[in-house]
This record gives structure tokens, sequence and C-alpha cells, in this order.
């Protein structure tokens, strides 16, 4: 159902020029604004262009979220991997490649999304009026997610919102983070307005209302957290009846539902993320992927796992990236009841290679999103689709406003007990869940998807959680300890404060 939509893609990729990673496409300040438009055709490529921006999101929420958090322990034995300083909370990483191309890359899109939302207002005509509506609200939804990516990464950041010319780009200061977020909120607040329920076939994988009203959300909520004393995603605002509003029309709709399975309660989980059970009504919003060499494959389901993981699965070797294992957490694996099937589903306890000389790994390796069988030609060209958002976050989200409005409460028991019921937990119910418990909960559901560092900043309790985590985590002595509130947020990346010739200022600690 996604191949027409994904074909579309791909040319546009293929003729935008992007590369195999956002760290090669040309930064924001490189673009040039086109006059007009000439068809509608034209529209199309271009919106397409702004998804294509998203290829590599999910590899970078693996390592910017996931590996900097307490669900993965990301020590090398052999040197000093990329992704390692990540970990390990370096001080020095402003010249990191990952934080550099997370910062790149998201304004690749917004002033992609900014040249389709100004080719709007001046050619709009050239389309018929539902598909400009369409097309602007896809725009603003685009938009406002990858502002939203940076605002959780980095803070205060650039606000862009017209296809400005290089040298007007880097005479824009850092915007306060109150004001990036009023253009957030107001775009996905005309995306709601402007973006349909559901697409026909050719078009299933872009954004809906659904997908717009669960990201604001979002939006409420992170920025509902706590400062931390530092300029932060943060704001204090208690924006929780706004969210609340948002999560009950999501579920009112009747178009998005956890899924369940006939047989195990294994079977119900796995089916969100089975190969053949794409864009089901689990799923809000996800980034999607074909594989057969037309440069749209995914590639985040190789970056935390090893070509030996692949070998041992027969999947033979070009899958893994070179890489060591980046392994669940001791932790994280201990925190999984035995009755919980989710475990399982999200992580391999060790594995052999059936190689000569045969090698063994004994520590434990994240393969929710891996299918030996059903893969692409190599570790670039993976077809699952990376998922977003999704129902159960929904459900979580709700139970997280009711509490930190309420306080615990038997409303938010109930959706925590619908989670933990498909996980198996049938048996061991919570009452007066506590946000710490909820947060617990949500590690051991979205394990292995790039949320548990944004979680657990937005809880508040990020920087307690992180060193008592250290503390007994840390075997092999790499992490800097103590960490403090100015390790909540990565640096400006520093070819990005000689860009502006140091009008931009640097993030402290760093």
């Amino acid at each position: 159902m996604k191949k027409t939509l994904l074909s579309a893609l791909a040319i546009s990729i293929l003729m935008l020029s992007a590369c195999d990673k956002d760290l090669e496409q040309a930064p924001i300040s490189n673009g040039s604004v086109p006059t007009f438009y000439r068809t509608a055709d034209d529209f199309t490529q271009a919106i397409n262009s702004v998804y294509s921006n998203l290829r590599d999101y999910p590899d970078r929420q693996f390592t910017m979220s996931e590996t900097r958090s307490d669900n993965i322990y990301g020590v090398s034995t052999q040197g000093i991997r990329t992704w390692e300083p990540i970990n390990n909370f370096s001080t020095t990483i402003a010249s990191n490649e990952y934080p550099a191309d997370t910062w790149t890359t998201d304004f690749v899109g917004v002033f992609r999304a900014n040249v389709v939302l100004d080719q709007i207002a001046k050619n709009g005509s050239l389309l018929a009026d539902d598909v400009r509506l369409r097309t602007e609200g896809e725009a603003k939804f685009l938009r406002a997610l990858f502002y939203f990516d940076l605002v959780r990464y980095f803070g205060k950041v650039p606000l862009v919102d017209t296809p400005l010319e290089p040298q007007e780009v880097v005479k824009i200061p850092r915007t306060p983070v109150a004001e990036v977020y009023n253009l957030i909120i107001s775009d996905l607040e005309d995306a709601i307005q402007k973006l349909p329920d559901s697409y026909t076939a050719t078009n299933v994988g872009r954004a809906t209302n659904g997908a717009a009203r669960g990201l604001l959300a979002l939006v409420y909520l992170t920025r509902s957290g706590p400062t931390y004393g530092i300029e932060g995603p943060g704001l204090g605002t208690k924006d929780y009846d706004a969210a609340l509003t948002l999560l009950n029309q999501v579920i009112a709709s009747g178009k998005y539902d956890l899924l369940t399975a006939a047989g195990t309660a294994a079977n119900a989980y796995a089916n969100v993320f089975s190969y053949t059970n794409e864009n089901n009504r689990e799923v809000l919003f996800d980034v999607q992927y074909i594989s057969g060499g037309l440069g749209a494959g995914a590639s985040f389901p190789s970056i935390l796992l090893t070509n030996n993981y692949f070998q041992s699965i027969g999947a033979g070797t070009g899958f893994g990236t070179g890489d060591e294992l980046r392994p669940p957490s001791n932790d994280l694996v201990a925190s999984y009841a035995a009755a919980d099937v989710r475990k399982n589903v999200t992580m391999q306890i060790g594995y052999t290679t059936t190689s000569t000389p045969v090698a063994v790994e004994t520590r434990p390796a994240f393969k929710k999103y891996v299918n030996g069988a059903l893969r692409g030609t190599s570790r670039t060209d993976w077809p699952i689709n990376f998922i977003v958002m999704r129902y159960a976050d929904i459900l979580l989200m709700k139970a997280e406003a009711l509490i930190r409005k309420n306080g615990p409460n038997a409303e938010a028991d109930q959706l925590v007990k619908r989670i933990r019921d498909r996980a198996g937990l049938t048996g061991s119910v919570l009452t007066g869940v506590t946000l710490a418990q909820l947060m617990e909960e949500r590690r051991r559901e979205f394990a292995g998807e790039g949320l548990r560092w944004h979680d657990l900043v937005r809880s508040g309790e990020a920087v307690t959680i992180m060193n008592a985590w250290v503390a007994k985590e840390d075997t092999r002595t790499r992490i800097r300890k103590p960490l403090n509130t100015a390790d909540l947020l990565y640096p400006v990346p520093q070819n990005e404060l000689a860009a502006s010739s140091y009008l931009y200022e640097q993030n402290p600690g760093y």
C-alpha cells in the first residue's frame, strides 16, 4: 500500500541528490530559494523531499536518545567509536558528527518545508483546493517535527520560518525556546485543521490530523516539564488540559487501537513491528522505507548490532555497521518481569555465530526491528518502517497528563493496565501508579525505539536517575561523573558556531 508514495519519495531523494547519510547533505546555509513552481507535480516533488529528509531520523534517535540514556551501556573495548562520547557524556562533543548531523539535517528539513510554504503562498493556485490545504498541513507538520527535535536536543535554536538566503540565515541568533514552541504549536494547530484523517493506498504514510494531534500533545507535555534551571525543552507551563484534550480526540476518533493477535501476548506485541503488518492500526506516524536498491531503504535496524549478530541469524555479512555491539543495559534487562513478553520481542540475550572460528556473544542485543528473512540488500536497505508515534504512546501520555495534573488516580491506572495486559502481565495489576512507575513502564514498552532520553528529561528526574544508573552500570569507568543539568542539552555544533561568526553562544558545560 505504501509502494507508490515510497517510489515517489525515492525519486525525490535521487533528484535532490540526497546522500546515504544526512551528514553528507548540504547545510541550510547552502540552500537557494526557487523563484516559482510551474506545475502541481513540482509541489508533489517538493513535499516528498521534505519527507525524504526523515530518512536517517531513527538513526539519530538511536544514538542521540537511546544511547545517551540508561537503556544502553555503549562503551567500546576496541578503541573509541564515534558514538561512544555520546554515551560517555563527553564535554568535547561539539565537533562530534552526531550533534552536527542532527542540527544540519533538521534545518535542511526546515528549509525545504519553508520553500514549500512560500511557494504555496505565491503559486498555490496551481493546486486543487484540497491538495493545497493538505500540502500546507504536511509542510507545517514536518517543520514542527524538525523544530521539536532541535529544541529537545539543543534548547535555543535560530527561528527561521521563511526560505532565507544564506547571508541572511547566519545573522539570526538563537531564539528563546518559548518562541520556538510558539511556532511549533501554531504549525501543528494549523496542520490539524488541514490534514485528513487518513489516506488512500497511494498516499499511506503521509501525516494525518491524528499524527498532528499526538505530536502536539507530546509538545505540550514536554513544554510542561521542569526547567532544571537551563534553557532547555521544559518550561514548566503545566499544559496538561491542552494535552488531554488532544489525546482524548485521538482516542475518540476510533482510527487507532492497540494491536492484538490470535495466540500469545508476544504475538500481539511483535505484530506492531512486523514487516508484513506495516501501517497498522497502532501507528500514528512512521518514516516510510522500501528496499530494493532504490536509495529509500532504512539503516536503523543495523546500527546497534554487529556483523556477528547478523551472521548468527543467517543474514551473512554486510549488515552490521562495523562498530561494536551497543547492548541493552543490565539495568534495563533486569527491569522486565518474568512474564513480560516485551523482553524477548525487544532483545536477544546472547548469540553464537556459525562461522569458523565460532564467535560467542553473551550480552543482549536489540532486535525489535530485525527480520533477517525479509532483509533488504544491505545494511542501508531494510524495508521496515520506523514508528515515530504509536497508540500505546497516546494511552501512556494520557496517563502521564492525568498523573501530573491530579496525582495517582484510577483512570491512569486503567490506561497503564491496558499496556501491561497486552504485555502478558494480567496477573500483576498496579494501583496508584506514580509518575516514576509510569516512566519505567514507558521504558519497557518503548525500549529500542529512541524515546528514553526524552522521557527522562521530561520526567524531571534525568540527572538523579542517570547518576544512580552510572554508579552501578559503568563497570569500565568510561562515563564522566557526576552528571549535571548541563548534560541535558547537547552542544551547538562547532561548525555552526564558526559559520555564524560566533553569533551563537555555546550551551553551558561545553
